[in-house]
């Protein structure tokens, strides 16, 4: 029997997220700009004789066969030339990456479940075939088997790595209620074909130490969800208040990330605490770091 994995796949936000129009396939061409952050989950793949089974240590979080690590299994499981349903690993999986904020928790700990189970299982499946497995999963998923900083185009499942950005303090902020991806390109199609297009507030740039110059941080879903959820537009104005560098909704929502200083972010996420807001510390990861805590 193969030994026992435990990877800790890390959380994303995006830094840019530009929509295009709905295309005739019924999704969104976009651009992005994607940044690994410190904040993860925990995946424990043990080598255990019968089905494929997953446990999940969080409410509201399906450990069935609609949950992306058991589909990241089978995906993999049929990709390597084994017929049937998967069997022979159990799949622990304890959640820090809230659901439906954006944050790509789904899609990191599929990501990570097909590094794993490629040990456990023993397939020796090289990268090339992990990413090809990836893209099957879902447009995020492929991010996540590189990390660091990458832009994304298409439909976001074209991955292009770039340099990796200056350190930063991050301070996640999730409200009470969540918002899915479907609900959020949703409303942006509704505003757009009744002729409204949000503005997204003022413009924000960062120096990020490239030699480009700095980026401009800019989320075409983040004021449609705020029309619906004004808490979202108050996360981010409060994160600006405490000394974001910049701030903004990550992804559909419904978290905000705001990037700080090192030595400010941590007095920074002590002073956004309230009842019904999730404060959540953590820092930017380089390429090197997010790929080891994802087994690689």
């Amino acid at each position: 029997m193969s030994r026992q994995v435990i990877v800790r796949p890390p959380a994303k936000v995006n830094l840019t997220l530009r929509v295009g129009a709905l295309g005739p396939d019924g999704r969104h061409a976009v651009q992005t700009l994607i940044q690994s952050i410190s904040l993860s989950d925990t995946l424990t793949v043990s080598p255990r004789s019968g089905p494929f089974a997953l446990s999940v240590r969080a409410p509201g979080v399906p450990a069935d066969e609609s949950n992306l690590v058991w589909r990241a299994a089978a995906t993999l499981w049929k990709r390597s030339g084994r017929t049937g349903a998967p069997r022979d690993a159990h799949v622990r999986l304890e959640k820090a990456i809230p659901t439906q904020a954006g944050l790509g928790g789904g899609s990191a700990d599929a990501a990570a479940a097909l590094v794993a189970l490629n040990v456990v299982w023993g397939l020796q499946q090289t990268p090339r075939h992990l990413a090809a497995a990836a893209a099957e999963l879902g447009s995020d998923v492929p991010f996540f088997l590189q990390g660091g900083t990458a832009v994304g185009i298409g439909r976001g499942d074209e991955i292009y790595p770039v340099d990796d950005i200056a350190r930063f303090g991050v301070v996640v902020v999730k409200p009470s209620f969540g918002v899915s991806t479907r609900e959020a390109y949703g409303w942006l199609d509704e505003d757009r074909a009744a002729g409204v297009e949000p503005s997204a507030g003022p413009a924000q740039e960062i120096d990020v130490g490239w030699p480009t110059g700095p980026v401009r941080l800019a989320n075409d879903l983040q004021a449609t969800v705020a029309r619906r959820h004004p808490g979202v537009a108050e996360m981010v104005e409060a994160c600006r208040r405490e000394g974001a560098l910049a701030a903004g909704m990550t992804g559909s929502g419904s978290a905000v990330f705001g990037l700080f200083r090192e030595t400010t972010a941590k007095i920074a996420a002590g002073r956004l605490r309230r009842p019904d807001w999730l404060v959540l510390l953590g820092r930017t990861l380089t390429r090197r770091e997010a790929a080891r805590k994802v087994g690689l």
